[in-house]
């Protein structure tokens, strides 16, 4: 009965020194390099590669839920999920619950992109009325007014690299992709079938916020983030899918 006992006690404290897993939320409108889902599962990509090393050295396994983007904020606000990567204060304006951001973590233009053609620099609001390829669920201030007047019109895919292809495809002459993403799909092709940017939209700086909950590390996360950042880490992870200098957030 004391060795049943006694078992039963150090299987109740080693469980109650375990720390529950960071649970990150993943939108399925990413695509690589900022991660690659299989089977609905993380497998890949500058994202995934950042999140997996914070939590392995936060000293917690990482856990990933992929979710419709329309569910993302959410889902952090219900408690469902603890940490939201790749992301800016400017998205969510109205954020109900209590959050800490990170640093700026990664800077990344919005860029205006077309089929290799003779290379015109082009302003949005010159263009003809037209659809431009977006990513559902995306906002695009520096359009949003051209849009709203119905000046261009939005053809949405359910993710980045969609867009990529079906500009490729001639599904229409323009659409909208981060630096990222272009530069990964780029890598691909030969060089004079490559999509080439004809107008920075805008440069936004993003990062990480964590719910400030007690059960959550927060400060610890935040400080290994930093760590991460300023160690060069996650410049490094860029670099392996994208090559060159990481822009500067």
């Amino acid at each position: 009965m004391r060795l049943a006992l006694g078992a039963w006690l150090l299987m109740s404290l080693s469980a109650a020194g375990a720390e529950m897993p960071l649970r990150f939320v993943v939108p399925d409108s990413w695509a690589m390099p900022m991660i690659q889902l299989e089977r609905g599962r993380p497998t890949q990509g500058i994202l995934h590669d950042v999140m997996v090393s914070l939590a392995t050295q936060v000293g917690v396994p990482a856990e990933f839920h992929v979710l419709p983007r329309a569910r993302v904020q959410n889902a952090m606000e219900h408690g469902e999920v603890d940490v939201r990567c790749y992301a800016a204060q400017s998205w969510q304006p109205n954020q109900s619950c209590d959050y800490i951001w990170s640093i700026p973590l990664w800077t990344q233009p919005d860029v205006l992109i077309s089929r290799p053609a003779p290379f015109i620099l082009v302003v949005p609001a010159q263009l003809p009325r037209q659809s431009i390829g977006t990513v559902h669920g995306y906002s695009y201030p520096t359009l949003q007014p051209l849009f709203d007047t119905g000046r261009l019109l939005r053809e949405d895919a359910r993710n980045q690299e969609q867009v990529l292809e079906k500009l490729q495809a001639g599904r229409y002459r323009y659409a909208v992709s981060n630096q990222w993403t272009l530069d990964w799909f780029n890598q691909r092709l030969l060089p004079d079938r490559q999509l080439q940017g004809v107008a920075v939209l805008q440069v936004q700086s993003v990062g990480c916020y964590v719910r400030n909950d007690p059960k959550v590390p927060v400060q610890r996360i935040l400080r290994t983030l930093l760590q991460m950042k300023m160690s060069g880490e996650i410049d490094d992870i860029i670099r392996l899918y994208v090559g060159g200098e990481p822009a500067k957030p």
